[in-house]
């Protein structure tokens, strides 16, 4: 989820990624164009991530994460009222610990 918007993509490689707090997601798919027809929500997601080789999104972006035999269109949709909501707090919040000088 991004800014009132949920991203449906597929990817060939999903990962934790080397970024505390950030999921790794490479080699974007996006579907061969064997016909006329355009599909303009394919698009639009497909200008967005061109020329990228790699992208990091937040944990608490994440909804979920399926692993497919046949990937669909990739997709940007508004986020319907209903049962989906961002996590209400980061995944990490700093300590009061000594390292953290409070």
């Amino acid at each position: 989820m991004n800014q009132g918007k949920v991203y449906e993509i597929f990817a060939r490689s999903v990962s934790q990624g080397e970024l505390f707090g950030f999921i790794e997601v490479e080699q974007l798919v996006f579907g061969e164009r064997s016909t006329v027809v355009v599909d303009p929500s394919e698009e639009k997601i497909k200008s967005e991530f061109s020329g990228v080789k790699r992208t990091y999104i937040p944990m608490h972006a994440v909804m979920r994460i399926d692993e497919v035999e046949k990937h669909g269109v990739s997709k940007i949709s508004a986020i319907e009222q209903g049962n989906i909501s961002q996590f209400p707090m980061p995944v990490y919040t700093p300590g009061k610990g000594p390292e953290s000088g409070k």
